[in-house]
């Protein structure tokens, strides 16, 4: 699947720039362009594979570069006045070659969560491509300012985008990690996750061609409006003699039955374990299992028993499953993507937040106003006293 990936605000940059690695690094192929949009300087110029040339300064007038302090009403408004300048790093994007655009942000800071809403209302006016979200929620610990951002942010991203992919810090914050190790370990687990979903289909020159193809078609029609989660689980192999997974390999030779267990347990855990953003399966309308790893390897009916366990597990027949193979890798692994799911405890608490926040701000303000009205009429009390 060819995507255009604009990362807002410092940690969608950051992201991206792991994206482009990544997709380096497995030749997968997926991304056709790169965008990094941010209102502070320093972060742009940290960025270290995200193209001088499309690297986007906004909201010089105001901030002169410094950023907008995690004030994400600020950072809307900042793209709103300039969004011709991102524009015009869009228009450097063969639109043509992509399947869909792809903007990544954290939805906990300033810039990001109030701008990439912005963006992508703006993008699906103007383009005919499905336009996703990739929102990444901050941690509990991190702040309120930061929960409050993304509670706000959370309701508008995912009213503009044509779905959104969430991933949860709360969830992958191990104890004890120093904010910069923390931080680029998550990175790395958002992009390897994402990274293999989106680069499934993308078949080059001379690369294995899959025996169910997982093409940008079905992604799409999987992330059809809603939310969705990703599960990922995987196992380390060493290759025997001849080539093939020793794991797999009886004493005649391929085991054709472990190797249809081994899959089928793999999507369990991927299902079942560590998703990107907890729910209950169950929820979920839609969903896509792809098997990952060496192609000799990739079993298909270990797919297909996968596939259909997940659709009784969600009550789902949209449920639909492929293989993405990988040569030289020395993993075998299930991505599974869950979509549309409603079910998600940390929303229905950032809906809270939302709520109270409001409440909260309304009680300020109708005190403001009668402590104001209390001085006028005091004021007007002692003018009639001289």
């Amino acid at each position: 699947m060819k995507l255009a990936l604009i990362g807002f605000g410092q940690a969608g940059g950051k992201v991206v720039d792991e994206f482009l690695s990544f997709d380096e690094a497995i030749g997968g192929g997926f991304i056709e362009s790169a965008v990094a949009v941010n209102s502070a300087t320093t972060d742009l110029h940290g960025l270290e594979r995200v193209p001088q040339a499309n690297r986007v300064l906004i909201g010089q007038a105001r901030v002169k570069g410094h950023g907008v302090g995690a004030d994400n009403e600020l950072g809307a408004a900042v793209t709103e006045e300039d969004i011709d300048e991102i524009q015009g790093a869009i228009d450097r994007i063969p639109v043509h070659e992509i399947d869909a655009f792809l903007i990544v942000a954290g939805m906990g800071g300033g810039t990001g969560s109030g701008g990439a809403p912005v963006l992508a209302s703006h993008l699906r006016r103007i383009y005919s491509q499905p336009v996703f979200g990739l929102g990444i929620l901050p941690a509990m610990d991190e702040g309120g300012i930061y929960t409050l951002n993304a509670a706000r942010s959370f309701q508008t991203f995912v009213r503009e985008v044509d779905n959104l992919l969430v991933f949860d810090n709360d969830v992958w914050r191990s104890a004890g990690e120093s904010v910069a190790d923390g931080y680029g370990r998550i990175n790395r687990e958002i992009v390897e996750r994402f990274g293999l979903l989106f680069a499934a289909g993308e078949v080059g020159h001379g690369d294995h061609i899959a025996e169910s193809v997982v093409d940008s078609s079905e992604i799409i029609n999987t992330l059809n409006d809603g939310v969705s989660t990703i599960g990922y689980a995987s196992e380390t192999v060493e290759p025997s003699s001849d080539g093939l997974l020793s794991t797999f390999k009886s004493d005649d030779g391929f085991d054709e039955g472990q190797a249809t267990n081994r899959m089928t347990s793999l999507v369990r855990k991927a299902t079942l374990g560590r998703l990107t953003l907890p729910c209950d399966v169950g929820s979920a309308d839609r969903g896509l299992v792809v098997a990952t790893g060496p192609p000799e390897h990739l079993n298909r009916k270990g797919v297909e028993r996968g596939r259909q366990w997940l659709e009784d597990e969600t009550g789902s027949m949209e449920i639909r499953g492929g293989d993405y193979p990988i040569p030289h890798r020395d993993e075998v692994g299930s991505i599974v993507l869950l979509s549309g799911v409603t079910d998600v405890p940390r929303i229905e608490q950032l809906q809270q937040v939302a709520i109270e926040a409001k409440d909260r701000t309304e009680t300020l303000q109708a005190t403001a106003e009668e402590e104001f009205t209390s001085l006028v009429d005091t004021g007007g009390e002692l003018d009639a006293l001289f």
